[in-house]
């Protein structure tokens, strides 16, 4: 385990988020992205964008693939309404002599380190625990420990992104906030052939017939402006799949994507078969 020495205060740093994940279509977005990192004078300071779009729409995965492109690692943080200040910044631990051992979190270890936090679901989180990071989303860049006791500066290649669903939002933000999170970047459904090779990356081992179903399906669910998204896609072709290896013909049926749908998306998803 890494560790780093601030004011004579040690911490652990958090180890990088590895993922098999790869951003397919909507290249305008990941450049957006990137922009928004950009530094353009010494004088200058990076942006911190926020990612809003609905459930499973690949938020994180756009994020993770622009911290790659930039070749920073990537540390996720995922919020939660019970996020508390000292979850975001430093927590202390036993350790295996009794003692007391200061633990970076994702954040704080992307901050010292120079990688990219990308804060998933930010608006699950209270106001009191944004507020604990107000200062690095400004020209300060720093956090604070109140439990370490210790003031923490940015690295200057530290990025910064929140994802955040827009029809799930436990805590309003407050606009001091919102004001830090700019740009906002709106990530709506792919197109048929964006969707299909996202599926495909997925699930290489299904056949295109299987895909097209399926694709086909949340194409006509997008255009009744349903919230059904690839990620559901997903789910319902690797269950076609799993029924159809249970079956000794090894062939799916219109009962099997029936039931699929049903029980994944409920009753009413079947309108769009």
């Amino acid at each position: 385990m890494k560790t780093v020495v601030i004011d004579n205060v040690e911490l652990r740093l958090a180890h990088p988020d590895k993922l098999s994940v790869q951003w397919i279509g909507q290249k305008d977005l990941l450049k957006q992205l990137i922009a928004a990192w950009l530094v353009v004078d010494e004088k200058d300071i990076p942006l911190n964008p926020r990612l809003l779009g609905k459930p499973g729409v690949g938020k994180t995965t756009l994020a993770y693939a622009a911290a790659e492109a930039i070749g920073r690692e990537a540390y996720i943080f995922q919020a939660t309404m019970d996020t508390r200040p000292e979850d975001l910044i430093v927590t202390p631990v036993i350790s295996s002599g009794g003692e007391i051992a200061y633990c970076a979190s994702s954040l704080v270890t992307a901050m010292i380190t120079g990688g990219v936090c990308i804060l998933d679901e930010g608006n699950r989180m209270s106001e009191k625990s944004w507020a604990s990071i107000a200062p690095l989303l400004d020209f300060r860049r720093y956090v604070e420990s109140i439990i370490a006791g210790i003031k923490i500066q940015a690295h200057p290649g530290f990025r910064f992104v929140t994802t955040m669903n827009e029809d799930v939002s436990t805590y309003e933000i407050p606009e001091y906030i919102h004001s830090r999170l700019q740009p906002q970047i709106k990530i709506d459904f792919p197109e048929w052939e964006e969707e299909f090779q996202i599926l495909k990356f997925n699930l290489p081992f299904s056949n295109d017939e299987l895909l097209n179903l399926v694709v086909n399906f949340l194409q006509n669910a997008h255009a009744a402006d349903r919230p059904y998204t690839v990620r559901d896609g997903i789910h319902i072709a690797r269950y076609i799949l799993k029924m159809e290896k249970q079956k000794a013909k090894g062939e799916y049926n219109d009962q099997m994507v029936e039931l699929a749908v049903e029980q994944i998306l409920g009753e009413e998803a079947l309108d769009y078969l």
